[in-house]
């Protein structure tokens, strides 16, 4: 409790000057003063916004249990042993640069940090404000590593009559985490949802947005990441073909959450599930405005959402009588075909245009509101009028209002985009199926006898395929002389590769479609030198498609999955699906659905359909792999070749966790 409701606070460096943070700190901690001792210090003594102050926190009778450092960086050592000293066990960390050192001895005290070089701490529920700025009071709470961005998310909470419930800026995260901000909303009786700024992202961050979405408070996230979709380098295609937000929407999709890209964004969006979350796409739209309606049908569908009922028009009717718009509402949220309604146009502007309607206005915005709470159906409304009386009664009742049709929509596509993602969720985590993989992976064994677990690594292919027992590859032995390749026993036609490269094709180390493979391995040989090649019959099967599945190790998130198009333009086409891992077959086919090239799986042209059920289970199987092997760092097999009658991986690589890959090469070193 002593970020939430601490029995006395302290604000070091508390100041008169409203331009200085100690100003806005000391006023914030007073307006809790009746719940709390609050305590203001100043070195050079005096009065603060009419209090006194003491010059240091041994002149206190008794330690605060949570201190406020608003001063200086140069100061903060001795402050902060002054407070160890005494016996304080919480410090906001508002202060920039406080270093390591510092930050040591807090631990090493058992006491803890906020910050540093946070924004600081709001409660709604316990009047604590420790931090920058206002706050209104409300419904959604906000955990942001950016102190501006949360101020930002707190005043547009404002605007739209939604609030905070709490806020907690964690700056560099030096001690409590985002995690432990976020779990600490769950039991938090004023947060309905959770709005979340990050820039990068630590351990149990799934787990704590997976929490909170069983506890009924959907968590909309914002983040940052498109521009650096390549930062990290690139081992394999898998890791050309995966962005940092890839896995970020993978990692929301795993916990039920979603996310957006704007903070206006996140308040809308949690603006709507304040209200509840949808319970489907299906969208019912009622304008007085043909053009209106028509426009908000458009972005529907644009947004995810379907629109199973022509737009109503009112057409005057709501001008004739405006207890009509209620009406209209009632029979559209009672006939069953829509999940949600959106109201678009004039309502919310009669009484601001015309005073002597305010009052009906008003009273229509109550049956609206009235309405959203009887049938359970979502309603949200499009007003012109930016603010009124009725657009305040709207949002007082739970009836979110957007001043734009595209916001609101947009916040509904998002919302209902969340409410099948914790619906899929809510299943896959406790589903049968993924319940026993996560079981075998605990227990060492994620195939009934892990036959790897003891294989030592070798670089290349063979080692590879060996590895991946459970994939099924060509026929194909090693050969290291023209003599060899001459005695094979394989049928042609063949392919010859140079095991020891991971990215063959660029470097010339694989040729396909061989009926003369003795020259083709001296021709190799002689530009790639001397090593350990592979002989393999070629897969001729008809109708096959090629795709790559990969798995990799993400710093943040750990092991991800990944399927997309396959072969050499795999890059070129980055069509691709991912998941974190593991998955289990169910997941993987969802996966490969959501691929633009999925039709070629069920057969094009009359080509018959692939057997998408044993590419699904290899898609588990190598998930399930890595997630297995913290040893493992990337798994590829590139190209996949799927057919009627099953899949065959044409290569594949493994690299082991810590090593590197010859740019010049292409030599994954063990």
């Amino acid at each position: 409790m002593i970020f939430s409701d601490p029995s006395s606070v302290a604000v070091v460096g508390a100041s008169d000057d409203p331009a200085k943070w100690g100003h806005w700190l000391a006023r914030g901690a007073l307006t809790g003063r009746d719940r709390r001792a609050v305590h203001l210090v100043n070195h050079g003594g005096g009065s603060v916004l009419s209090q006194p102050t003491v010059r240091s926190l041994s002149e206190l009778s008794e330690a605060p249990e949570l201190v406020v450092l608003a001063v200086p960086a140069a100061h903060v050592p001795a402050v902060v042993d002054e407070a160890l000293a005494v016996g304080v066990r919480g410090f906001v960390g508002i202060t920039a640069g406080i270093d390591d050192r510092v930050i040591g001895r807090i631990r090493e005290a058992g006491a803890r940090l906020l910050g540093p070089n946070c924004l600081g701490v709001f409660d709604a529920a316990t009047s604590l404000h420790l931090a920058w700025g206002e706050f209104q009071p409300g419904s959604l709470g906000v955990v942001s590593q950016s102190g501006q961005v949360g101020l930002e998310i707190a005043g547009l909470a404002a605007e739209s009559g939604l609030g905070v419930s709490r806020f907690v800026s964690v700056g560099n995260q030096a001690d409590v985490t985002a995690t432990e901000a976020l779990l600490e909303l769950g039991s938090h009786e004023l947060t309905t949802v959770v709005g979340l700024y990050l820039e990068s992202f630590g351990p149990g961050i799934v787990t704590a947005m997976s929490e909170l979405r069983a506890a009924g408070k959907p968590v909309v996230l914002l983040t940052v990441g498109s521009s650096r979709a390549a930062q990290e380098a690139a081992l394999s295609h898998t890791g050309a073909l995966t962005s940092s937000l890839d896995v970020v929407d993978a990692a929301c999709r795993r916990a039920g959450a979603v996310r957006v890209t704007t903070p206006a964004a996140l308040v809308d969006v949690a603006a709507v599930l304040s209200s509840g979350v949808p319970g489907g796409r299906r969208v019912g739209i009622i304008s007085d405005s043909g053009g209106q309606g028509a426009i908000a049908a458009d972005l529907a569908v644009q947004a995810g959402l379907s629109v199973p009922v022509r737009p109503i028009d009112l057409a005057g009717a709501g001008e004739q009588d405006l207890r009509n718009y209620a009406r209209r509402i009632d029979a559209l949220a009672r006939g069953g075909e829509v999940d949600t309604v959106v109201l678009s146009g004039y309502f919310g502007s009669y009484g601001a245009d015309t005073p002597s309607l305010a009052s009906e206005e008003v009273e229509v915005a109550a049956q609206i509101c009235a309405l959203a709470r009887e049938t359970g159906v979502l309603i949200t409304v499009h007003s012109m009028c930016a603010d009124s009386a009725a657009v305040r009664k709207l949002r007082a009742g739970g009836v979110p209002v957007q001043h734009t049709i595209e916001r609101s929509v947009a916040a509904l596509g998002h919302a209902a985009r969340l409410g099948a993602l914790s619906r899929s969720a809510a299943g896959l985590l406790s589903g049968p199926e993924l319940s026993g993989v996560a079981g075998r992976i605990e227990s060492g064994d994620p195939f009934g006898g892990d036959p790897c677990a003891s294989l030592p690594f070798r670089s290349g292919y063979l080692a590879a395929r060996e590895l991946l027992s459970f994939v099924r590859f060509p026929k194909a032995h090693a050969v290291t002389s023209a003599a060899e390749v001459k005695a094979t026993t394989l049928h042609g036609p063949y392919a010859l590769k140079a095991d020891w490269l991971a990215h063959k094709t660029e470097h010339g180390g694989v040729r396909l479609d061989l009926t003369d493979p003795a020259t083709a391995f001296e021709e190799m040989e002689t530009r790639l030198g001397s090593g350990t090649y592979v002989l393999e019959e070629m897969d001729t099967r008809e109708h096959t498609v090629e795709l790559i599945i990969g798995a990799k190790r993400d710093h943040s998130f750990g092991p991800v999955i990944l399927v997309g198009a396959g072969g050499i333009h795999a890059e070129l086409f980055k069509d691709t699906a991912l998941e974190l891992a593991p998955v289990t077959p169910a997941t993987a086919r969802d996966m490969l659905a959501r691929l633009i090239s999925a039709p070629l799986l069920s057969g094009r042209r009359g080509a018959p359909p692939v057997d998408v059920a044993a590419l699904a289970e290899v898609i588990a199987q190598v998930s399930a792999t890595l997630a297995a092997r913290p040893d493992l760092a990337e798994i590829e097999l590139n190209p996949v070749r799927v057919g009627p009658d099953g899949v065959l991986a044409v290569d594949a690589l493994i690299i082991p966790s810590g090593d590197t890959l010859n740019k010049s090469s292409g030599l994954c070193v063990a």
